[in-house]
């Protein structure tokens, strides 16, 4: 008897269907107790806005009571929104950071 080595091949298929990440608000909420210098500075810090464009959004929640401060694919957005809360929370400010998806 001889040995045979078969040598079978699967051919793939890439699945070229390739999604675009769904895409999340990140919302501040304004409140009576952080104070608008913590929410510049967090725009700047995390969101990576100039200082002009983070006192314009700073004055939009507080005019506004809320406003959008960046659109992000959701993991991103939830990582931004924890690291804002929690340097509020470090600094005894209740700020709340919602998330919303884009419509």
């Amino acid at each position: 008897m001889t040995d045979t080595a078969v040598d079978t091949r699967v051919k793939i298929e890439p699945n070229l269907k390739i999604k675009e990440p769904s895409q999340f608000r990140v919302i501040y909420i304004n409140d009576q107790t952080t104070t608008m210098e913590f929410v510049v500075e967090t725009l700047k810090n995390v969101f990576n806005y100039d200082n002009s464009g983070a006192e314009a959004i700073t004055h939009r929640i507080h005019e506004e009571g809320s406003a959008v401060v960046a659109v992000l694919p959701y993991e991103i957005a939830e990582q931004k929104g924890v690291e804002v809360t929690l340097l509020a929370r470090q600094h005894g400010f209740p700020l709340q950071v919602k998330l919303e998806p884009e419509v």
